[in-house]
């Protein structure tokens, strides 16, 4: 069965096939390469999939991977996300092993069919050629023929007139006899060529084509046998990852199987445990006696004297901590806002956090002291100088978190019961807000009844009453009037609705008192009788020479 005898004169017919063998492969190529792409999106929308769904860092999602549940969440989405490297395995083989392989490949068939019918065609137009010398040899052959025959017959009539001379007869003669020689030898060389053609034909029919029809269907079959195998592949690539993917898939249980509903139950209790003792039976008034009573140990004045001490605390046993109002806004900065359990937590947490930046710090301030060192020892490396103002600024910024600690540590003290009570609170509009909730969320917890309402005790501390009552009020009652160091323009509106700030149009100028301090607010002045804060960013300041010369922020 070969296409050499069986098919040696559907020259065209196999150059279709062949053609068409070349194009199927590169369909299949094609539809390897869309499958790659799915593959490729298909991953991308897992990992996106998974990213979205990751806890979100300083949020609350991020507190919630203490429950088992949740870590389980986590779990799934991380295998999610092996389960999409997966998938870019099978595109990335896929693209390597077969995509890449096959358009080599079909370049190189492409190349050797093109080699292959080129020689075809050299033999068919060498085949040609020998059939046109043939035809050529044969017709100069039969006019030679014909020509010897006129000649003979010329001859032959001059022959027998008796009116033309000896002469023109011999020189028919002579005609008649060169022209018998010329066909002699057309004939000879007719036969020669006739000869060769059939030779030639043989070798064109059962040699030559066959050989070259022979390579051609080498060639397809190599290529049936390239699409088998590259479909084979196909599978394989899919193949390789399903034990991969059958452990993503045991991870996802294994995670699912690790919930524990008794230790999450725990973790709430522990979350939202506030640290005060159930209140209480109510003791009964009669109001019904007389109102001249005997003071005396067990009386109810010192009862309800007793009762406010311990409210100062904010211990008190019967104190109905659940029915409270509590400040809605956002918590202040000592977390002053929470139950003593959670405070503590929430402080001890701040701490921690703390002394971490200034672990990482340290841990950079050595880094660079040994820069500073290896340039001292080598100054090919760089100048030691060129360090030092990172340093100062390392050093600046671990004093900065160290105060931050102290503090922290010294309200965590006073939730503990070491430290008193503190009085100084920050009175810039950074730090104004969480005052006010400080003292709104105090001020509620000692007049508010079970019910939300406010009652005014009559034997309350007149001390702690006007603290109180007038913690914000008298924020800027004491200072001097401050001298304008220059002035600015505002560049957006700003509505100031907070303490401590003013409101501004866009495009005002108003009368610099005080510059930023680092926490990005300005301290301004308008009309000379009122003045607060207003956001760095939110203006253009121009600071006067005589005081900061001449500069401009902004």
């Amino acid at each position: 069965m070969s296409w050499g005898t069986e098919l040696w004169d559907q020259f065209d017919n196999l150059e279709k096939h062949t053609q068409w063998g070349i194009e199927f492969v590169e369909r299949y190529n094609k539809f390897v390469k869309d499958r790659t792409e799915i593959e490729i999106s298909y991953a991308k929308q897992l990992r996106n999939l998974s990213k979205k769904y990751q806890p979100k860092k300083n949020s609350r999602e991020e507190e919630e991977q203490r429950y088992t549940s949740c870590q389980a969440f986590l779990a799934i989405l991380n295998e999610i996300n092996d389960y999409a490297g997966q998938h870019e395995v099978i595109a990335e083989n896929m693209s390597g092993l077969i995509f890449a392989e096959l358009s080599r490949y079909i370049q190189e068939l492409k190349q050797e069919r093109k080699l292959h019918f080129q020689e075809g065609r050299r033999a068919q137009q060498h085949i040609e050629s020998c059939w046109k010398q043939l035809e050529n040899s044969k017709r100069r052959f039969e006019r030679d023929c014909k020509e010897a025959e006129r000649a003979q017959q010329h001859f032959e009539k001059m022959d027998n007139d008796l009116n033309v001379t000896k002469a023109d007869v011999e020189k028919a003669r002579q005609q008649a006899h060169t022209r018998h020689h010329m066909a002699s030898e057309s004939k000879t060389e007719y036969s020669n060529v006739l000869q060769n053609f059939n030779k030639e034909q043989h070798e064109h029919y059962y040699t030559n084509i066959p050989n070259i029809f022979q390579r051609i269907q080498d060639l397809d079959e190599r290529r049936i046998v390239k699409i088998g195998e590259s479909m084979k592949t196909f599978s394989e690539v899919d193949r390789q990852v399903i034990p991969i993917i059958g452990k993503c898939l045991d991870e996802i249980t294994k995670a699912a199987e690790s919930i524990d509903e008794k230790h999450d139950t725990q973790l709430v209790i522990e979350a939202f445990k506030s640290g005060f003792e159930q209140p209480g039976d109510v003791e009964f008034e009669d109001f019904s006696q007389p109102m001249k009573r005997t003071v005396s140990e067990s009386s109810l004045s010192n009862s309800r004297s007793d009762g406010k001490q311990e409210s100062k605390g904010g211990k008190s046993k019967g104190k109905l901590w659940p029915f409270i109002k509590k400040n809605k806004g956002s918590g202040p900065e000592d977390f002053s806002n929470l139950p003593p359990e959670q405070r503590r937590k929430k402080l001890q947490q701040k701490i921690d956090e703390i002394n971490k930046e200034i672990q990482k710090e340290s841990d950079q301030k050595d880094g660079l002291m040994k820069m500073k060192d290896a340039y001292i020892k080598n100054p090919q490396l760089g100048r030691p100088e060129t360090v030092d103002p990172k340093l100062a600024e390392i050093e600046q910024t671990i004093e900065k978190l160290r105060q931050e600690s102290q503090k922290f540590e010294a309200w965590l003290a006073e939730v503990e019961g070491r430290l008193p009570v503190r009085t100084d609170q920050p009175r810039r509009p950074s730090e104004m807000h969480e005052l006010q909730s400080t003292a709104v969320n105090n001020c509620a917890q000692d007049r508010e009844s079970p019910d939300g309402s406010y009652t005014e005790e009559q034997n309350q501390d007149p001390e702690l009453k006007v603290a109180a009552q007038c913690e914000f009020d008298d924020e800027f009652d004491d200072e001097e009037v401050l001298a304008a160091i220059g002035t600015c323009k505002a560049m957006y509106p700003f509505e100031g609705q907070n303490e401590g700030t003013i409101a501004m149009a866009e495009g005002e100028t108003l009368s610099v008192i005080e510059e930023d301090k680092g926490d990005g607010w300005t301290r301004v002045r308008r009309n000379e009788d009122e003045e607060g804060y207003v956001p760095t960013s939110y203006v253009e300041v121009y600071l006067d020479r005589n005081t900061k010369g001449a500069m401009t922020y902004i």
